[in-house]
């Protein structure tokens, strides 16, 4: 075994290095399915005899196995039992012995198991945990409070629901009582180490968990044993709040230290507790907003005490959230002090921001940037301000606007030396003048009626857009994100005359500056006018595209670094919003701009390192092959297959999927053309099992597969790959986050393959469908079963029709298709919610009625229900689907980046109507029925007279006569 060990941990080391990673994951990645493989890589962490690095290594790769090895998609466990056991028995221990860096590795793993397990299926965690707690040794302590941490922590996103409430209340039935008597044995502590650092440094550490902890079991509901010693925790909470002690001091001004943490944890809980629970705390708020206040006004400006005095303001800003605790500010004499001593402070630009707009300029751009400095000091005043004046809108806005103009005046007297005065005025003035949420789409919605903001603009802002070279970077990146912020409030006049300044601006060379540009540029191109159409459509924009397209590009590229071309996301977006608006006006340029985003994917395929700037990335391929590809497909085809196929060899796994969607849609491109020896090439393997292992993958890869098979089919079916296709569809359909994927390829399958070439399959294909029915039905499963059926049954000219699928069924089990079609087809049917699955079903059922030797011989009363469900779909007839041409805004942050798979937007398939040439689908139900009714000497006619209800028959006579 040591031998073995000795060999996984030279794999692991080889992973820490970027030549070798590839290769030494893969080799790990086929070691991982043997039995107890999991179980050695928790040996190599354990071991101390092998380096720190290698035990680090092997802790991610841990965490990593489990995300991917520990239950399917139904839940069952995918390691055998024995595995299972002897993890969780391991797993505990040895968290609580290991170093921070690997504990935080394996706490994730724990958060895994957790998410599946916890807590019926390991009921036994939290007396183990209770058991291993200590009254003295914090170094075990913080251990197990780290693997509370790590599972307690998932409830602060949840939903309420009775499963999670009886969860939290098994875990506060045997962990609340131990932990407050934990809380009061730390505090002795603290005060018996108070002159030992290292001591004192570890008592800090369980105490900073046992706040985080005091959230997590708080974040819910409160707990009844918190609520029974309120008074008593609440008296610890604000000792900790206002304590100090020279040993916890950080030397770095930058770094926050033991104390920091610890009253930020604190501030963090308060809020919890004044926005959820203030009818048990809001008798014992007092001391803590006193408290705020002094720390607020006497702490320093130091970058080590950012998180805290945002967190601090943030606990200010919930209280003024409550009305009668707000009175304590309806004062001008107090509001002057709060804005004087609490917001300017903290709102005004530090030597450390302008460091960062220097040395840092897209960590400055993405914590300026809406939700994404929510820790920052500017942000939390911001917001602090913001909810003063949803109390007392007149009395803010009157001392603020007294700051503004105070600072206007002082940028007045020397504007060269005194350019921050009139950043802090512009700055202070957007905070009082936006109100509500600011949307990512039309910036600030709602504004103060007692300011004036396009005048203020004119009057104050415009001078920075204009004055060049010799206006501060840092004026001009406000006045641009005044732009941005008030977006909504500019007419389209106006706009008009602000544009060019943007484009101006992304000449620049100030980082920060271009990059804002582009930001409020790509924000503008999304604005519309009240009735919906575009401030600057691609009218407008394309005279001006080829230039601005060859200037983002050059930005982008400027460094050819992987890491710096991926670094700004903010130009990539730009370039993506570019051509959705110029949509075909792309095709006189599309050479130059594929030939950049081909190198851009080529670059950054070596090392993908930026997920959103990837994500725009391959927006843009699939907005340039959406517009550019339907007339040149063959150019394009050619162009992106070598970059493509490259990522596929090199197994970028970042990249996959996007690349599966973007193959596919320049084979929709041109349905019509045949497929090329290139495409040929990508069908094998893609068909083989590793490709589909990858959850990510699927939703891309049948889109893919389907789109190679509506040009391939008789390739396919001479190359003898329709069994491996059938293969997947099987693979796919058995589990119900696949299903769904399964029936789309399998019904591309019929639609293009000879039925010929499939007559053999059939049977095991629906036998396998009945068998998931009968023994794991979800909706959705029986809905998609139901739509097989009516595509089938509607193909009869193809050779297929409700008669084939019948015969199929009854080689199955004779008599099966009865209790089928009456307890799943007909009633399903009425529940389908898609415009063109309701028109399939109408096809299937009018040519079931008219066509059906089955319905005419054996199931009598069949027909007669088949016409009425007929009748009943048709009250509301599925109207033609309208082609959506609307390419939707896709907030990025809503998207799940490196999570399973993320649909590109630019190049959805639309969906196809496989009857495009009936229009109006109740006057074609009833031509049908007439031609069937007289092709058949009357039949339909005698089966409405013997079989149907009078008032089933005056409907259908009512479509017959047209």
């Amino acid at each position: 075994m040591a031998a073995n060990l000795q060999a996984v941990v030279q794999l692991l080391d080889a992973t820490l290095d970027p030549r070798q990673q590839k290769q030494a994951e893969q080799a790990l990645l086929q070691q991982d399915r043997q039995p107890g493989f999991s179980l050695s890589i928790l040996q190599i962490v354990a071991n101390n005899s092998f380096p720190y690095t290698s035990r680090l290594a092997a802790a991610l790769f841990f965490k990593n196995f489990i995300r991917r090895n520990w239950t399917d998609e139904e839940g069952n466990y995918k390691l055998p039992q024995n595995e299972v056991i002897a993890i969780k028995q391991e797993l505990i221990g040895l968290m609580i012995s290991v170093e921070p860096a690997i504990q935080a590795q394996l706490g994730d793993a724990i958060s895994v198991i957790a998410d599946s397990d916890f807590w019926e299926r390991w009921d036994t965690l939290v007396d183990d945990l209770v058991s291993r707690l200590t009254p003295d040794n914090a170094v075990t302590n913080n251990g197990v409070l780290q693997v509370a941490h790590s599972i307690f922590k998932r409830w602060r996103p949840l939903f309420r629901s009775d499963d999670l409430f009886t969860e939290i209340n098994h875990v506060l039935g045997k962990f609340g009582g131990p932990f407050l008597s934990l809380f009061e044995s730390t505090d002795a502590l603290i005060e018996q180490n108070k002159d030992n650092k290292a001591a004192l440094q570890q008592h800090f550490a369980t105490l900073n968990l046992m706040i985080k902890l005091f959230y997590d079991l708080s974040c819910q509901d409160l707990p009844p044993v918190f609520e029974d010693h309120l008074p008593a925790i609440t008296t610890l909470l604000h000792k900790y709040l206002t304590y100090d002690n020279p040993l916890l001091h950080s030397d770095d001004e930058s770094e926050s230290g033991p104390l920091e943490f610890v009253k930020a944890g604190i501030f963090e809980a308060l809020v919890l507790y004044v926005q959820k629970y203030e009818d048990a705390f809001g008798p014992l708020l007092g001391p803590f907003v006193e408290s705020s206040w002094v720390l607020l006004t006497t702490i320093g400006p130091e970058t080590k005490y950012d998180i805290l005095v945002s967190k601090a303001l943030h606990f200010l800003t919930s209280v003024a959230r409550i009305s009668h605790h707000a009175q304590n500010f309806n004062n001008e004499g107090v509001l002057g002090q709060v804005v004087e001593k609490v917001i300017l402070p903290n709102l005004s630009l530090r030597e450390s921001d302008e460091e960062l707009f220097e040395d840092e300029p897209i960590e400055f751009i993405r914590r300026d940037l809406e939700g994404s400095d929510s820790d920052t000091r500017r942000r939390a005043s911001t917001d602090f301000l913001r909810q003063l004046m949803e109390q007392f809108e007149a009395l803010v806005t009157a001392v603020v606007s007294r700051y503004v103009e105070h600072y206007l005046a002082d940028y007045a007297k020397d504007t060269s030396a005194n350019w921050k005065s009139k950043d802090t005025a512009v700055y202070l003035f957007s905070a009082i003048a936006a109100k509500g949420a600011t949307t990512s789409i039309q910036g600030v919605k709602t504004t103060n009626q007692l300011v004036d903001i396009v005048d203020f603009f004119q009057k104050n802002v415009a001078s920075d857009l204009t004055g060049g070279s010799a206006v501060q970077p840092i004026l001009k990146v406000g006045a641009i994100k005044y732009l941005y912020t008030f977006r909504s409030q500019m007419t389209k006049e106006q706009w008009q005359s602000a544009l060019p300044l943007l484009v101006q601006h992304l000449a620049e060379s100030d980082y920060v500056v271009y990059t804002y540009a582009a930001i409020v540029l790509e924000r503008v191109l999304v604005l519309t006018t009240e009735t919906r159409e575009p401030i600057f459509g691609k009218a407008e924009l394309q005279p001006l595209s080829k230039d601005l397209l060859e200037h983002l590009f050059q930005l982008i590229e400027k460094d050819a670094a992987p890491e710096k071309i991926q670094e700004n996301e903010f130009l990539m977006k730009c370039v993506m919003r570019v051509l959705i608006v110029i949509r075909d006006g792309v095709v006189p340029i599309a050479d130059s701009v594929m030939t950049h985003l081909i190198n851009i994917t080529q670059i950054i395929s070596a090392n993908p390192s930026n997920p959103r700037f990837y994500y725009y990335h391959f927006e843009s391929i699939g907005a340039l092959i959406r517009f550019a590809a339907p007339t040149q497909p063959e150019k394009m085809e050619n162009a992106f297959y070598g970059p493509f196929a490259t990522v596929l060899q090199n197994d970028v796994q970042e990249f996959m999927p996007y690349v599966f969607q973007l193959f596919a849609a320049l084979l929709e491109a041109n349905p019509s053309g045949s497929l090329s020896d290139y495409y040929k090439s990508l069908i094998s393997p893609i068909l083989m099992p590793p490709l589909w292992e990858s959850k990510g993958n699927v939703p891309a890869l049948v889109r893919l597969l389907s789109s190679i098979i509506a040009r391939a089919a008789e390739d396919i079916a001479k190359g003898n790959q329709i069994e491996p296709i059938l293969g997947i569809f099987q693979k796919l359909v058995s589990t119900k986050v696949n299903e769904s994927y399964g029936f789309d390829l399998l019904e591309c399958v019929v639609e293009h393959l000879p039925v010929t070439a499939l007559q053999q399959y059939f049977v095991p294909m629906v036998q396998i469908m009945l068998t998931r029915l009968q023994s794991s039905k979800t909706e959705n499963f029986a809905l998609r079963f139901v739509r097989f059926y009516h595509f089938i049954s509607a193909l009869d000219d193809k050779g297929l029709g409700a008669d084939f699928f019948i015969n199929v069924t009854e080689q199955i089990q004779a008599g099966v298709f009865t209790p089928v079609y009456i307890s799943i087809i007909l009633p399903e049917t009425q529940k389908l919610a898609r415009p063109l699955d309701r028109k399939t079903a109408v096809v299937s059922f009018t040519k079931t009625l008219s066509d059906s030797v089955a319905f005419v011989e054996k199931y009598k009363k069949g027909w007669a229900y088949t016409c009425e469900a007929l009748l009943k779909l048709l009250e509301n007839p599925p109207l033609p689907v309208s082609a959506d041409d609307t390419i939707l805004d896709q907030d990025v942050d809503d998207v799940s980046f490196g999570v399973g798979f993320t649909a590109l937007n630019t190049c959805k398939k639309a969906p196809t109507d496989p009857w495009p040439e009936i229009s109006d689908v109740k006057k074609w139900v009833g031509l049908y029925l007439r031609q069937a009714d007289a092709k058949h000497g009357g039949r339909i006619s005698v089966f409405a007279q013997e079989r149907l209800s009078p008032e089933a028959r005056q409907v259908l006579a009512v479509y017959m006569q047209g």
